[in-house]
């Protein structure tokens, strides 16, 4: 430290009672007790000066002066070294000038005298000065420690002169901010080496280092913690490792040290705030209640239109705070000096606080910055300005999908439940619903419709798209889902006219009320309004909302699967399923319905082996869509082996299960009665099925009239139902089916052929292969005088064991089968493709489960009766 004198004149602001030089100013700061080594910075030094120009600037304690002292006490280079301390009182060119020339001659540079002892330094003092150097065997380096932060232009003119005339002088410059000189110039002619502040930032291995020194050793989260707390600010590491000597709990500390812990406080005060006028520091206390901020936020908070201009000087100066990122109008304060400066404007003015995070909330709304205008609100326990701010903004479907763990929701965390606000029981309703509290999301919400009616409201298009968006997320749970057809349009009608660019920020609202216009229409029975809206909602939902995704995939898969349409259930399925281990989602988030969808897909197509191990690996418990496919899909499986009562009982009711699930259980409970000759319980479960009977439900009813004997109304309705347009398939397909069985019954072989070969036409693109099996057994006498029918059912010698519907094969496997045909082994198949054994074996593996064979000589034989080789 140098002393610090009374300046009577420019001429002896610094000589002592003597008339001499302050020798302290020439003196190399000595190291302090906790030095940390920091070669990787000494040597950019060493580099730097191999260039006319090295800079180094950084906040106030970030070890600028001990970087420069150690690289000179390292002896780096055998150069004449001049260390020069200058301070406020030094710019006259006259004081300048004289340390520079005393210091050189210090060092055994003999720099020529001013013609007028104690005057400026001339052109031709300076012009003689830089022939001196050059005529030195070495470089000579001038340390000049401080003066970056020396104001006025004269020193830096004069020392711009002598850099352009001594090719051997090299200039070390240290301060806070960029000095006077022209600085661009050396930078773009390459003549230029600077260190910065996060260059001069302390390392995880130097802040330990520096902590270990103290007595304070710290390691792992500690330790990371304290260097995001400090920012790798040299100063604030000391300062914490000071306050931290001699505590029993380090951890504690590290969590709970701010920037208004006294030694901090101090430091900040003498060396940052002190140095600045009340205008930049009344500035400096009410931006401080920003996080990253802009110049014009700035400028709305302080009511100051110069806040680009404050922040400039704030910037050029280094006072702690830095532009975020490159070429953006962004800044944010040290997080321990904006803790300080909080703790003061808190202390000072508590009243004021409020006021300056309601101007920030309301500037952040105004420009797309939601969570941030939420979160000043919040500060400003301004509650019913923050849940006005999501609502008006379109984010509740946001607030919804991520719940409380996301930004925005965590935000309410502490939400008042006092509060008898309209917006403020709406968000606690969007929240409780997120949190899959569904009940108390409908109490909330009704509260709040109450609490509108009372108080009334503007009812913007936030509040009414978001009051439109509850009421269909809650009719899916309700007792009046078929109140989506009367909610869903005029939803539809205000999302259509709503603003663009909220939309555009908040693309979640329109997936989410596709969901759950999707899921309302699932549970009141309109399958396949379901599937169209769930496709949609599929197709438009955002990144980052793959947990709604797969939501919407697995509902799918089971509803496709149900209509028959194997290809798509499997595929939505898998795209569920493979989607949610991307995202690594919970166990008690895990789309089983997916993977039951998948079980049901494969027991439709006959592949038992794949069924049955998708149905132990499903874990249905708390999923109603789950429980109750699987219910139906094992009851088939069971009926498959036989097992009637097993299959009876597997069809337990499930609570909250769609209707339409519920209605196919319940027609498979009839199916397996109809089985075991319990005509009139079928009856009984028939007549309480409710009207108006849909066509699943007729075929059922042509069936009991079969087994009534009522041939001529069980054909009428069998035969009304086939021919219907728009029929799923699984119903068509019983349709034809059950009039094959009328016909054979009849003796009627050409129309039980018929039947049989329209049957099998609407199985064949799916490749459904269950219901067909069920009822093949009655139908062989059919097969009997036709060739290409009993080809379907095995050779034409052979009994009839079971029903074979043809998937197309491919090109590849049409070449695999060829290969089979003439007996060659899978080397040679695999040979003469060009590709894998392994593929081979693939594609063998998808003819024989194609062709329903289980050796390949038997699928070579049908392959053939079916004229595909």
């Amino acid at each position: 430290m140098s002393i610090e004198l009374i300046a009577d004149s420019p001429g002896t602001a610094h000589y002592d009672a003597d008339g001499s030089l302050l020798a302290s100013k020439f003196a190399v700061p000595a190291a302090p007790p906790f030095m940390v080594a920091r070669p990787a910075l000494l040597e950019r030094v060493s580099e730097g000066i191999r260039g006319p120009v090295t800079l180094v600037t950084g906040l106030a304690g970030s070890g600028k002066t001990q970087l420069l002292a150690s690289w000179v006490r390292s002896r780096a280079v055998d150069w004449p070294i001049v260390w020069i301390t200058c301070e406020n009182g030094d710019e006259p060119a006259a004081t300048f000038w004289s340390y520079v020339l005393e210091g050189l001659r210090r060092a055994g540079v003999p720099a020529p005298e001013p013609a007028v002892p104690g005057a400026a330094a001339s052109r031709t003092v300076l012009a003689r000065l830089a022939a001196v150097i050059d005529r030195q065997p070495t470089p000579v380096v001038l340390v000049l420690d401080g003066a970056a932060q020396l104001p006025g232009r004269e020193w830096a003119a004069g020392l711009e002169f002598l850099l352009g005339h001594a090719r051997g002088l090299r200039v070390v410059l240290a301060g806070r901010w960029d000095p006077a000189l022209p600085l661009y110039r050396y930078r773009l002619a390459g003549q230029l080496r600077e260190v910065r502040t996060a260059d001069l930032a302390f390392t995880a291995e130097e802040t330990a280092r520096l902590m270990e020194l103290h007595g304070v050793p710290l390691a792992g989260p500690d330790l990371a913690a304290l260097l995001e707390h400090t920012e790798g600010w040299a100063a604030g590491i000391r300062l914490c490792a000071c306050a931290m000597q001699g505590s029993a709990d380090v951890t504690r500390m590290v969590t709970t040290i701010s920037g208004d812990e006294s030694t901090i406080a101090e430091y900040f005060i003498g060396e940052v705030l002190r140095t600045q006028s009340p205008v930049m520091r009344r500035f400096l206390l009410e931006t401080s209640v920003l996080d990253t901020f802009s110049a014009d936020l700035a400028a709305t908070v302080t009511a100051r239109p110069d806040a680009q201009r404050l922040l400039a000087t704030l910037t050029r100066e280094n006072a702690f705070i830095q532009p975020v990122g490159d070429g953006t109008d962004l800044y944010r304060y040290h997080r321990l000096f904006a803790e300080l400066l909080r703790a003061q404007l808190a202390w000072g003015e508590p009243e004021q606080v409020a006021t300056l995070h309601r101007r920030a909330a309301r500037w952040l709304s105004q420009n797309g910055r939601l969570a941030d205008a939420v979160a000043h609100a919040v500060t400003a326990d301004d509650w019913g300005t923050a849940a006005t701010m999501v609502i008006e903004d379109l984010a509740v479907a946001r607030l919804i999908l991520e719940g409380e763990t996301g930004r925005l929701g965590g935000l309410f965390g502490g939400l008042p439940e006092d509060l008898d606000l309209p917006e403020v029981m709406i968000v606690r309703a969007a929240l409780a619903y997120g949190d899959g509290r569904s009940e108390d999301a409908r109490e909330l919400f009704t509260l709040a419709g109450n609490l509108l009616a009372i108080q009334g409201s503007d009812c913007g298009e936030g509040l009414t798209l978001t009051c439109f968006l509850m009421q269909l997320l809650l009719l899916a749970d309700g007792p009046d889902p078929e109140r989506v057809d009367e909610v869903a349009p005029v939803a539809n009608a205000f999302l259509a006219v709503a603003s663009a660019r909220k939309l555009a920020r908040h693309p979640e609202l329109r997936a989410l009320m596709l969901a759950a216009e999707g899921r309302a229409r699932s549970a009141y029975g309109d399958a396949e309004g379901a599937v169209a809206v769930l496709t949609e909602a599929v197709a438009v939902i955002p990144a980052g909302y793959e947990t709604l995704k797969v939501d919407c995939l697995r509902t799918l898969a089971v509803l496709e699967a149900y209509r028959g349409r194997l290809g798509r259930a499997e595929s939505a399925a898998r795209q569920a399923l493979d989607l949610a281990g991307q995202c690594g989602l919970d166990p008690e988030r895990w789309p089983v319905a997916a993977q039951v969808a998948l079980a049901w897909v494969a027991l439709e197509r006959y592949d038992i082996e794949t069924a049955d191990r998708h149905l132990r690996g499903a874990q249905t418990a708390g999923d109603p869509l789950a429980a109750a496919a699987h219910a139906v899909v094992r009851s088939r499986r069971l009926q498959v082996r036989g097992e009637l009562r097993g299959a009876l009982n597997a069809l337990e009711p499930v609570p909250g299960a769609p209707s339409w699930l519920r209605r196919e259980a319940e027609l498979s409970r009839a199916r397996l009665l109809l089985g075991a000759g319990r005509v009139d319980a079928v009856a009984e479960l028939l007549a309480a099925l409710p009207h108006p009977r849909t066509a699943d439900v007729a075929v059922v009813d042509a069936s009991l009239a079969l087994a009534r004997g009522e041939t001529g109304r069980a054909h009428e309705v069998a035969r009304t139902v086939a021919d219907a347009a728009g029929v799923p398939v699984p119903v068509a397909l019983d349709a034809w089916l059950l009039l094959a069985m009328l016909a054979a019954s009849g003796n009627d072989e050409p129309g039980a052929r018929e039947a049989l070969r329209r049957a099998l036409r609407v199985a064949g693109p799916e490749n459904l292969r269950r219901p067909v099996h069920q009822v093949w057994g009655g139908l062989r006498r059919v097969l009997r005088d036709d060739e290409k029918l009993a080809a379907l059912g095995g050779s034409p010698q052979a009994a009839v064991a079971e029903p074979v519907v043809v998937e197309s094969l491919s090109k590849r496997e049409l070449d695999v089968l060829r290969g089979m045909a003439e007996m060659l082994p899978t080397e040679e198949i695999a040979a003469s493709m060009y590709v894998s054994v392994n593929t081979v074996k693939t594609h063998v593996r998808s003819i024989l489960r194609k062709l329903s064979a289980s050796r390949r000589n038997e699928a070579v034989r049908r392959a053939r009766a079916l004229n595909l080789i």
